[in-house]
């Protein structure tokens, strides 16, 4: 028999992809009643004492297990200002589906703190043991400074009760003090800018103690006692770039647990316009570390819908192979057309050099993105690369079955002032050509008003394409969104990797999507894999080298992300085309696997590991092993599966043979490829 946790997570994630099995009664609800205010679903709930309409959470309900937390604070969750509440207000309202998200109920809550008004925006969704609240800010106050986070050799003896206190943070998102000492608690740091950084993200295990500060976009707290626990996530960009930092996220007391940093300052809060502050979202689960990344990953879900005819993609752009503008024409965009098409490669993106006016990265002009619109005609088809506009390309693409996709570089100058600009002329495509995806480069977002401009830039877009354009948000330099910022917008480009300069090898690509996947959906990341045959002299004798894997080796460590060819077509050897049957075969259960929750299993990759994925789909689900290169030709990877399960695994991609077997003790299984450097997918089903 399955373990009753395990029973609970199946109904649970069975729930994700069956809404309509719920009654009415299980959809989000809130209501307030003399001094309490309730909201929740089917799921979670979340009690307020109302405080004027400052709130003060009383309690957090994780309803699958009735686990009820009391919570010991007397003050309100969010606080920014010692100012007294006054005309508290209470709305709520269904927001309905739209191509972007699913049905979600909204909770408005107002209040004025002296001359500033608070808005939060409580989100809640059927499917989902989460809450998301929304912060807005409007009117003036003066936001003291923090004293930042102190370092621990600074602070003096704790002699006296009076000495374990602090200075109040003056910019708290959320908070809850829950009894008990046995928190269990993990804080993770992510970073991008990945032109620069190869480790994206850091995990800190502690025992919450004395005030202490950590840096980090998520806290897990896990209570021993009981063996459940709650989650904050900090929707806002990675650590290192956000705005207005005050130098860190979280704060741990014991028991008390802070969400700090509002992104923005005093200046930044208008009179008449509301601001938006960082977000913070609480959610609940009841078990181990698979529970809590299902609640977190069923949250994630809905912040985007993943619809398979916009959102799926196995795309090439050329850039990767560095010729970067210097070939981009008409004749070249022909021939990469057919060659993507015969790799079975559903789009193609053309990176910079399209355009009529020069970036800073051309290779044939000295380029500036300053003053884009000084050049009215900068984002339209250079006519001496596109004498026929892009007409010619799209209409090759749509006989052949790929889409064609363009590189875009919003208008920094002057906090994207000229956004509606930016809006025209992404539509002009969209409407002259049907171009729905695009490539966004070069933000730099080192203000608040940077972001609320970029925010109008994108949903103006959304708007007037009927939410079908897609955004391929580059994380590789700069102070740009990260893992959890304008995640409705579309997928994240992750990183730039080249043959050129050596710091292209298959198993860093693979640690860093495995890293990342336990945290962010893997579906919304685009992982590249390169020409393996271009620059391979310079790897030397290097075991690691991309020459010493297979085509379709390099292709399958993308494939739990949206796959990303990050070469010229036109540059592959004839031996190459092989791969265009696995990718065809790929994209036939492309979908259906990235609907599951997709967690990493087995050891992290570092070229001599047994690693891989798991898409979990309630009873069934998809396994994703390689092999790299080690010596063991069977191997035994853990998964999120309990012992004792009976599982039936049949291949669909790759090599391996069917298995039929019993998950170990430690949630294990024993897998078989008899080649180094090797992989195999299977489709699996519990069978008890």
């Amino acid at each position: 028999m399955l373990k009753t946790s395990y029973k609970y997570l199946i109904t649970f994630i069975l729930s994700v992809f069956t809404l309509p099995l719920y009654a009415s009664n299980d959809t989000p609800y809130s209501r307030l009643e003399k001094d309490t205010l309730v909201v929740g679903n089917q799921w979670i709930e979340r009690k307020f004492l109302w405080n004027k309409g400052n709130l003060i959470t009383y309690s957090l309900t994780d309803k699958a297990t009735k686990q009820i937390w009391l919570n010991r604070l007397k003050s309100p969750d969010f606080q920014v200002t010692k100012d007294e509440p006054t005309n508290g207000t209470y709305t709520s309202k269904e927001v309905k589906e739209t191509a972007i998200h699913p049905t979600y109920l909204a909770v408005e809550i107002n209040v004025s703190l002296g001359t500033l008004s608070v808005k939060k925006v409580y989100r809640i969704y059927d499917d989902s043991p989460v809450i998301a609240c929304d912060i807005y800010l409007k009117g003036s106050t003066n936001l003291a400074s923090d004293a930042s986070a102190i370092n621990a050799a600074d602070r003096k003896n704790i002699e006296f009760a009076e000495d374990m206190k602090s200075q109040q943070m003056t910019a708290i998102l959320d908070q809850i003090k829950l009894d008990g000492f046995h928190w269990q608690t993990k804080i993770v740091e992510f970073f991008d800018v990945t032109d620069w950084n190869n480790n994206l993200i850091e995990e800190r295990n502690i025992i919450p103690y004395r005030k202490t500060n950590y840096r980090g976009n998520l806290l897990v707290a896990h209570n021993s006692e009981n063996n459940k626990g709650f989650f904050f996530l900090k929707e806002a960009p990675t650590s290192s770039v956000q705005l207005a930092y005050q130098g860190y996220d979280f704060t741990t007391e014991f028991g008390h647990f802070t969400v700090a940093g509002l992104g923005l300052t005093a200046k930044d809060i208008k009179a008449e316009e509301w601001t938006k502050a960082y977000s913070s979202v609480i959610g609940v689960y009841s078990g181990g570390e698979l529970q809590q990344l299902t609640a977190l990953r069923s949250y994630q879900k809905n912040i985007r819908k993943l619809l398979p005819e916009r959102d799926e993609m196995v795309m090439m752009n050329t850039w990767g192979d560095r010729s970067q503008d210097a070939k981009v024409n008409e004749k070249f965009s022909l021939l990469e057309v057919e060659k993507a098409a015969e790799l079975g490669i559903s789009h193609f993106q053309i990176d910079d050099g399209w355009q009529i006016g020069k970036s800073p990265n051309s290779a044939v002009a000295k380029g500036s993105f300053k003053n884009i619109w000084d050049n009215p005609d900068y984002w339209k088809p250079d006519p001496k690369k596109y004498p026929n506009g892009l007409h010619p390309i799209v209409k090759r693409g749509k006989e052949l079955g790929v889409e064609i996709c363009l590189w875009f570089n919003p208008s920094v100058q002057n906090d994207y002032a000229d956004w509606q600009k930016d809006v025209n002329a992404l539509v002009s495509l969209y409407k002259t050509y049907g171009i729905r995806t695009f490539k966004i480069d070069g933000l730099a977002i080192p203000t608040k008003q940077s972001e609320i401009n970029l925010r109008r830039l994108f949903d103006g877009v959304l708007a007037q394409t009927n939410n079908k354009a897609v955004f391929n948000l580059d994380a590789t330099a700069g102070r740009r969104a990260g893992y959890y910022t304008f995640n409705e917008y579309g997928n994240v480009f992750l990183e730039n990797r080249y043959t050129d300069w050596q710091n292209y090898y298959p198993y860093w690509t693979l640690r860093n999507l495995w890293a990342l996947a336990k945290y962010v959906p893997a579906e919304k990341l685009q992982i590249e894999f390169l020409n393996k045959w271009r620059n391979a002299d310079r790897y030397g004798k290097d075991i690691f080298a991309p020459g010493n894997h297979s085509f379709e080796y390099l292709f399958a460590t993308t494939m739990a992300g949206q796959p990303l060819a990050w070469f010229e077509g036109t540059g592959l050897p004839a031996e190459a085309l092989k791969i265009k049957d696995l990718i065809k075969a790929y994209r036939k259960i492309q979908h259906d696997f990235h609907l599951g929750i997709i967690l990493p299993i087995g050891d992290e990759p570092s070229g001599r590991s047994w690693t891989g994925f798991q898409s979990l789909k309630g009873n069934q689900g998809y396994f994703i092993f390689y092999r790299e290169n080690t010596a063991e030709a069977v191997g035994t990877v853990k998964t999120w599966l309990p012992a004792g399960t009976t599982v039936k695994c049949t291949p669909v991609l790759g090599n391996g043979k069917a298995i039929k077997t019993t998950i170990a003790k430690n949630g294990s299984i024993e897998v078989t490829l008899p080649k180094i450097n090797d992989f195999v997918m299977y489709r699996y089903e519990i069978t008890n």
